[in-house]
């Protein structure tokens, strides 16, 4: 369990860290002006901003967020009452008993403190509001339980599959366990074990778990899916009196939940800190991206005068220059200052090495394209090299000079358009990378988890390797 605390306390602070970054680089650039002197952008990123000191204190506090979700009638308050021991939470026969999200703290054991939030049935959210309050919750969970009370529906599975793509660790949890007999509940938590991995091939083959299932799902983890009766059906008791008498009454049995609540201090102690640093990046990335594409939104015009700018001077200099090798330098050079260019007018960090590596990701990524603007440039610098030398006072060799030099213009130019263009979206896709960037520090934490962890699963969807 040590290795397990030392891991947890490195992705705390590892977390920490590229949020103080990131609050740091933005507090900069205000008290610097870059953004003061636009107040209209001041005001479109504030929200994120807040966001990011949120996160922040959210880190110290040290509290761990689960949310329940599921669709009407599963039982999600009575599963949250189960766990706390207590019937908090208003629960009933009518559907919709929970309109809006209620969360409260519970202190399961030790240290741990975790916020419980109910939320509404999925299949109750109507309207832009209620979505968005759903999404909400989801944005803001570290851990999410969906209740089920039985084979899974249609409804459940597509709501099933908009939780995952959330990217937060998931438990499925099989409620009502006590109206099933033994064998059928078998069969039902086999089922879930496979369409709860969210692997589902064609709805064609609905309901049928040996095809429905793409080959390469895998099966829910025992951490993944429990089984529970948050509050069980009252039975009928046979009574015996002293004095012979019998009599009949109903009892209703105590809540089935210790395996839930097992489950959940497992990971709580093996990965939640983790848990919580990781959803604090996700967080972090996405207000950091939002901000990047409201600022490239706002400077779009005077970026693509920037671009035209670089254009012309690329174009124009390697037309001029006689010397081959110079052209590929002084064109490259021009596409390193374009990208640094952007990164100064939408207030993004970005140093020469970064620069570098933005340009290199561009060139190979191109399909090609840039690639083959290189080769031609140097042949043509090449071309153009030798006319400019043999020229003398040979007329067709100045012709020949000139059209090699104004052919490479033209490729040039198109080339730091290219590269311009592509800049904009790596400049708004990568302010969350870098040593401490939100994307890295996500992937780090990632690549970190063991396989018997609940955030492994995290790790194959996002394709994340050792």
């Amino acid at each position: 369990m040590s290795v397990y605390r030392n891991l947890q306390e490195t992705h705390l602070n590892r977390a920490r860290a590229s949020l103080r970054q990131a609050l740091s680089w933005y507090g900069y650039l205000r008290k610097s002006g870059q953004l003061s002197s636009n107040p209209e952008l001041v005001g479109l990123v504030k929200p994120e901003l807040e966001a990011l000191n949120a996160t922040l204190n959210k880190l110290d506090s040290n509290i761990i967020r689960i949310a329940v979700f599921g669709l009407v009638s599963r039982g999600k308050s009575a599963v949250l009452n189960a766990l706390l021991g207590d019937k908090i939470l208003q629960t009933g026969p009518l559907n919709g008993v929970t309109q809006w999200p209620r969360s409260v703290r519970w202190q399961p054991g030790g240290k741990v403190l975790v916020e419980l939030i109910d939320t509404p049935g999925l299949d109750e959210i109507a309207g832009e509001s209620r979505a968005d309050m759903a999404r909400e919750v989801v944005h803001q969970a570290d851990l999410i339980l969906f209740v089920v009370s039985g084979d899974i529906t249609r409804t459940e599975y597509q709501a099933l599959l908009e939780l995952r793509r959330s990217q937060k660790p998931l438990i499925l949890v099989f409620n009502k366990i006590d109206l099933y007999p033994d064998t059928d509940r078998g069969v039902i938590y086999q089922n879930l074990q496979q369409l709860g991995a969210g692997n589902h091939a064609t709805c064609s083959t609905w309901g049928n778990p040996k095809t429905a299932v793409a080959p390469q799902a895998k099966l829910l983890l025992p951490d993944e899916i429990v089984m529970v009766a948050a509050e069980p059906a009252a039975m009928e008791v046979r009574v015996e009196w002293p004095d012979g008498r019998v009599s009949y009454e109903w009892e209703t049995p105590p809540p089935q939940v210790d395996e839930l609540k097992e489950t959940i201090l497992n990971i709580l102690n093996r990965e939640g800190r983790s848990l919580l640093a990781l959803n604090a990046l996700i967080q972090a990335r996405d207000a950091e991206a939002a901000i990047a594409q409201k600022t490239i939104d706002l400077r779009e015009k005077e970026a693509e005068e920037i671009i035209w700018q670089f254009t012309k001077y690329k174009a124009l200099a390697v037309m001029l220059n006689p010397i081959a090798f110079l052209d590929i330098l002084g064109g490259t050079v021009a596409d390193l200052a374009l990208i640094r260019a952007l990164a100064r007018l939408y207030g993004l960090p970005m140093t020469s090495y970064e620069a570098g590596k933005i340009l290199k990701t561009i060139l190979f990524s191109s399909g090609g394209l840039l690639l083959g603007e290189l080769g031609s440039s140097f042949l043509l610098g090449l071309g153009k090299s030798t006319a400019a030398i043999t020229s003398g006072d040979n007329p067709s060799n100045i012709t020949a000079f000139a059209g090699s030099a104004i052919a490479q213009a033209g490729i040039a130019g198109y080339g730091a358009y290219s590269v311009g263009k592509a800049a904009q979206v790596y400049l708004e896709k990568g302010c969350t990378w870098g040593q401490l960037g939100a994307s890295s520090v996500i992937q780090e934490i990632l690549s970190q988890v063991d396989q018997n962890t609940i955030m492994y699963r995290l790790r194959q969807e996002l394709g994340i390797k050792y």
